[in-house]
């Protein structure tokens, strides 16, 4: 499967080619090669992709905290109140969310 993620991860740039689906079934091709590099093949894009999924599968925890922890300026606010019970608060609920997403 010929996937934008792959030929990235390839090192090529979005100027590089344009893909594209006729939605005739037959998946996405590539319609234009503008690289000076020769054009990969579908192996090395296909293994280019599975690296690039497995590093992104990897880092679904901390997609997950980065939309659940509390805003940074709860925390700020309560430092520049001088409002311990504040920060404390804050830190027990981020540390809450890690809780819920560990890593790995």
């Amino acid at each position: 499967m010929i996937s934008y993620n792959g030929l990235i991860g390839l090192g090529f740039s979005s100027d590089d080619f344009k893909l594209q689906d006729d939605s005739d079934g037959n998946g996405v091709y590539i319609k234009e090669w503008n690289s000076d590099q020769p054009q990969p093949s579908v192996a090395d894009i296909e293994a280019a992709d599975t690296i690039w999924q497995t590093a992104y599968d990897s880092q679904e925890y901390a997609r997950n905290r980065a939309t659940e922890y509390p805003p940074m300026e709860d925390y700020l606010d309560g430092i520049v109140k001088g409002d311990t019970a504040q920060v404390d608060k804050y830190i027990a609920d981020c540390l809450a969310v890690k809780d819920k997403y560990p890593k790995g």
